[in-house]
């Protein structure tokens, strides 16, 4: 039974998620720089079974796609290229940034702390995994 594998894709780094293997609950996994991103992913698929990416969509609040998209869908379409039989979906991820801090500062995270942006990628990921397991679990 293979995981959900979800991506924060961002210019300069990459946040990246993952389910459990019974696809109940998202865990942070890493941020990686975005230049290492393929090669990141294509070892994580030899070593472990995923069923499914969900990459989070940018949106501007008109339901619009933002404009980090334009380069958000060539990663996507070079992704469903290189695995044609992996289940690839795009998830919105509008506020996830906002909700990932409001996560860090619940969480006790110290303000320096919050300063890491490579740790908000990271949860901002597990919270785009976490939503879109409750939507799917929902249909």
């Amino acid at each position: 039974m293979g995981r959900i594998l979800a991506i924060d894709y961002g210019r300069k780094r990459t946040g990246i998620a993952v389910s459990d293997p019974l696809k109940i609950i998202a865990n942070g996994l890493d941020t990686v720089p975005t230049h290492k991103l393929e090669d990141f992913l294509e070892k994580y698929f030899k070593e472990n079974e995923v069923d499914a990416v969900v990459v989070g969509m940018p949106m501007n609040l008109n339901n619009e796609p933002a404009e980090a998209y334009t380069y958000i869908r060539p990663f996507v379409n070079r992704l469903r290229k290189k695995y044609p039989d992996l289940k690839i979906e795009m998830e919105d991820e509008r506020f996830t940034s906002v909700l990932a801090h409001r996560a860090m500062i619940d969480g006790g995270v110290k303000k320096m702390g919050r300063r890491n942006k490579a740790l908000v990628d990271k949860i901002s990921a597990t919270i785009i995994l976490q939503s879109y397991m409750e939507r799917i679990k929902n249909f």
